[in-house]
């Protein structure tokens, strides 16, 4: 997967990459939980570097929820190292899109393509690839930066590859991140 050709103003979206998804208090962390954090934190740099701008999602679960906020699995993963002006956008439904505030920071940034990575594949992904679509936006997705848990018929990893093929089917760039970010 060739690193595509992105407009300059191509924010990235780092789709709900909380605590709770890598900390193993509530559920398991998604699948290769560590990996996903470096390879996340190397498009952020590239990122900043080309002078993108990133923005962090955060899903806020219902009360009792993991993510529910003020719950300690609700925070955007410090590891990632979240910088003080990249803001976030809450959302309590899969898609980024459902919060107007990120739509109209989007257009703020006059984007006409979004980069993608996140958790979880087949859930808030899935659907904010499919909002992106839905606006017109270009979309290139870090096909080895999301990720989910297994489910009752597929590993993690089958679940991520049939994703990334039904997101080429869509017509979404697919990137790794080697590929995006060089060397």
């Amino acid at each position: 997967m060739p690193a595509p050709s992105l407009p300059d103003n191509a924010p990235l979206i780092v789709i709900d990459l909380q605590t709770g998804m890598f900390d193993g208090v509530h559920e398991q962390p998604i699948h290769d939980a560590p990996d996903i954090v470096e390879r996340t934190k190397a498009v952020i740099d590239w990122a900043r570097r080309g002078g993108h701008k990133v923005a962090f999602i955060r899903h806020d679960g219902p009360d009792g929820d993991p993510l529910a906020p003020d719950e300690p699995g609700w925070p955007v993963w410090p590891a990632l190292g979240q910088a003080a002006d990249e803001p976030t956008f809450a959302k309590s439904v899969r898609n980024a899109f459902s919060n107007p505030a990120f739509g109209d920071w989007l257009a703020g940034q006059a984007a006409s393509a979004v980069v993608l990575l996140g958790a979880q594949t087949d859930f808030c992904v899935a659907a904010t690839v499919k909002g992106a679509i839905a606006r017109g936006l270009g979309v290139t997705v870090v096909s080895d930066a999301h990720s989910t848990l297994d489910n009752a018929s597929e590993s993690a990893e089958q679940v991520i590859l049939r994703h990334n093929g039904e997101f080429a089917e869509a017509g979404v760039n697919l990137v790794t991140t080697k590929a995006l970010v060089g060397g």
